[in-house]
């Protein structure tokens, strides 16, 4: 019975501190007590929208690895890590003494033959006044012959010669893009070798290129749309919130940990002067439907059980008392109300 006493004298005391009386002694109308506050319901704009996390990543083309068409010894590295380069910078040079020996063996063979072309072309020449009185036929055909085959041997030696020219150009490793440095993967004096692939000498992102891939959970994926609007905040800057808007979502998911996802890519529209960094973490709201001049409540304020959705009020006595309300939009700090509660009734918000 001592248990009994004491269990129902703290339910008492419990239920007094929530539904205590109210004295209304605020300036602004609203009246406070305790852990509860009375807001007043008014009309606003409501927005819902989507939660997910995301990252920051390059866009496509935005990282570029640089490497080498030709093999040799690397001789000069004109780039460090976080260094800004604009497109066409000299990032790297390759020893070019084989490939400018190259070049002058291919020049000295084209010039032999533009001298065979020219002494064919002359034969010819000669051949052909002589055809009606001295030479036959067979012999006109025969110089006609040889200058052909010197044209075609002084166009293969011009070839060759660009090309020549062009593995010399290979030496010179330029920016494709403008960015910054974020890796350097070969020193000075290391031989890199060409045959298979394109050895990568330094990779470069353009941060002015980035957007934000967002991880959207299955359930929400459907109400995602192209052209919708979003805002997102990263780690780095906890009080700048960035503004985006969705560009395409990927059609196959991503599962982890038997989570389903799918990603959703956001273009960055506003930075806020903020230098934003591939693979920072970010956190998305995308926003999806709104509803103008809507009756609403603080969604604080509105709870639910078996009976349905309710409110706080308080009744001619100063104490709190439940009123069921039916809702309409939920945002995420207000949510609409459809019927059950007037315009000049506040409602109870924990503090």
């Amino acid at each position: 019975m001592k248990l009994a006493l004491l269990l129902t004298v703290i339910v008492v005391v419990g239920v007094g501190a929530i539904f205590r009386p109210w004295s209304r002694s605020s300036t602004d109308g609203s009246a406070e007590a305790g852990a509860w506050i009375a807001v007043e319901p008014q009309r606003r704009e409501l927005s819902s929208s989507v939660l997910a996390t995301g990252i920051v990543r390059p866009r496509v083309g935005a990282e570029v690895e640089v490497g080498s068409r030709v093999s040799g010894i690397l001789s000069e590295l004109h780039c460090d890590i976080g260094a800004k380069v604009k497109a066409g910078d000299l990032l790297a040079k390759l020893d070019p003494t084989e490939f400018e020996a190259a070049r002058k063996q291919a020049a000295a063979a084209l010039e032999s033959a533009m001298a065979e072309l020219d002494y064919a072309a002359a034969s010819l020449e000669r051949t052909k006044k002589l055809r009606e009185s001295v030479v036959s036929i067979e012999e006109v055909d025969l110089a006609e012959r040889s200058f052909r085959v010197a044209r075609a041997k002084a166009s293969h030696a011009e070839a060759a010669l660009d090309s020549a020219a062009i593995q010399l150009g290979f030496t010179r490793i330029t920016a494709p893009i403008p960015g910054v440095v974020a890796s350097v993967s070969t020193q000075v004096g290391e031989t890199v070798a060409a045959s298979f692939s394109a050895p990568t000498f330094v990779t470069i992102v353009d941060l002015d290129r980035l957007e934000v891939w967002a991880f959207v959970d299955e359930t929400d994926i459907g109400r995602i749309e192209v052209g919708q609007g979003a805002t997102f905040t990263v780690d780095t800057y906890t009080d700048a919130e960035f503004v985006g808007r969705v560009s395409s979502i990927y059609p196959k998911a991503e599962v982890r940990d038997n989570v389903v996802n799918y990603v959703v890519i956001v273009e960055i529209l506003e930075r806020r002067e903020k230098l934003l960094r591939p693979e920072m973490t970010a956190t998305v709201r995308i926003s999806l439907d709104s509803e103008q001049d809507a009756f609403c409540v603080p969604s604080r304020a509105v709870q639910s059980d078996s009976a349905g959705s309710y409110v706080l009020l308080l009744d001619s006595r100063g104490e709190a008392t439940r009123r069921s309300v039916t809702l309409g939009f939920r945002g995420r700090e207000y949510t609409e109300v459809l019927s059950g509660l007037d315009t000049d009734e506040p409602v109870l918000v924990a503090r």
